[in-house]
């Protein structure tokens, strides 16, 4: 986002006269205040004042800033006294919001099941999340307030609960690449981490995510030292960071065997197990059916299964298969599938977001743990 002085420069002109213009002051003569409005639509500009303003009209850190805004003694009173003047005469007004939520913390972190009423989105890896949250957070004299979140204008909700100091800071799960709650939450200053964001692009919001990539090239790999290559992909619809990153694992450990991969041996479908019953259906009965499946997802190893069973395929001996979140009815059934580490995962969480939360964030707020392979008869044949 552009600033002030951004503006400033670029019209030629200082600070203070931007400000007064913007302000459409009558002491800025008109052509000044052409200028400058031309200036700030080029940029995308809408006045706001911000810390960084003050660090840029009184010539000092923004670190420094916070520091005098709050009457640190770790700066010297003559410095404190200049950012506060600099504050002044910009005519700055603290986000009422943050300084409540570093004052009179409520004690609750929010955290909503992303879409409640669309199916697709149902997954159990999630569920066990948030137990492991709620331990953790209660570890640190925190709770957890669970909400639903609306199909459209999620931002209202998040914004609603944060404004009313009913919760201290967000937990995001399924990420987009260009999530408005992100978006949202950031321009409000609100403290939020995300389970999930390593794979969109040029994130610079707190996040934990396993690598969700390299589980799937786990997966081709072992597939592969047990002699398949005709090896199929059962992924989430394109668009979703989850989904894409495990299909640039699944192409680029193919490419690396020398295997090419058949359009037919890749379908996309909704984490339901019907959805995935006919996505399977669509696998096997094209062209050139794979001799093995990765789904991206247990939801749809479970769907596939079904359809297995429907045509008297046998899991393992016809068809491998394998799943994605070890859900414990893949221990069940012998699928193979891959671990995520969920107990750390939400330890991490929450302990990055209750640095956002303080106002001392941690040295690394974006974590990325490893997942695992846990092989079972599926594709042991």
């Amino acid at each position: 986002m552009a600033t002030l002085k951004e503006v400033a420069d670029r019209a030629g002109v200082p600070m203070l006269a931007a400000l007064y213009a913007l302000k459409h002051d009558s002491s800025v003569d008109e052509p000044t205040r052409a200028r400058v409005a031309q200036s700030a639509e080029s940029l995308n500009y809408k006045l706001r004042i911000t810390q960084i303003d003050i660090a840029d009209f009184a010539g000092v850190a923004k670190a420094t800033v916070s520091y005098a805004l709050n009457d640190s003694e770790l700066i010297t009173l003559a410095m404190r006294q200049k950012v506060q003047e600099a504050a002044r005469v910009l005519g700055y007004r603290p986000n009422a919001m943050a300084r409540n939520l570093r004052k009179n913390q409520s004690g609750v972190v929010g955290y909503s099941w992303h879409i409640a009423d669309d199916p697709r989105l149902m997954n159990s890896l999630l569920d066990r999340f948030i137990y492991r949250v709620t331990m953790a957070t209660e570890a640190k004299g925190f709770h957890l307030l669970t909400f639903i979140q609306p199909q459209t204008n999620a931002d209202t909700v998040y914004e609603d609960l944060i404004s009313t100091n009913r919760v201290d800071g967000f937990i995001l799960s399924d990420v987009h690449y260009d999530d408005s709650r992100v978006a949202r939450l950031s321009a409000m200053g609100a403290p939020f981490v995300a389970f999930g964001g390593m794979y969109v692009r040029d994130a610079t919001f707190a996040y934990v995510d396993v690598d969700g990539k390299k589980g799937i090239e786990l997966v081709v790999d072992h597939l592969i030292a047990q002699g398949h290559e005709r090896i199929g992909l059962l992924n989430y619809d394109r668009g979703w960071p989850v989904g894409d990153a495990r299909e640039a694992g699944y192409r680029q450990a193919m490419q690396r065997a020398g295997i090419d991969i058949h359009p037919d041996w890749v379908a996309y479908t909704a984490n339901v197990l019907d959805h995935a019953a006919s996505a399977t259906r669509q696998l096997l009965t094209g062209a050139h059916p794979p001799t093995a499946i990765i789904c991206t997802n247990d939801v749809m190893a479970f769907g596939a299964k079904t359809y297995f069973d429907s045509v008297g395929l046998r899991m393992g001996a016809d068809v491998a298969l394998t799943g994605y979140d070890d859900d414990p009815t893949s221990e069940f059934l012998g699928i193979t599938s891959v671990h995520q580490p969920v107990e750390e995962v939400a330890v991490a969480v929450v302990d990055i977001l209750l640095g956002e939360i303080s106002g001392d964030p941690l040295p690394e707020r974006q974590v990325v743990f490893e997942p695992s392979l846990v092989v079972r008869q599926s594709t042991l044949g």
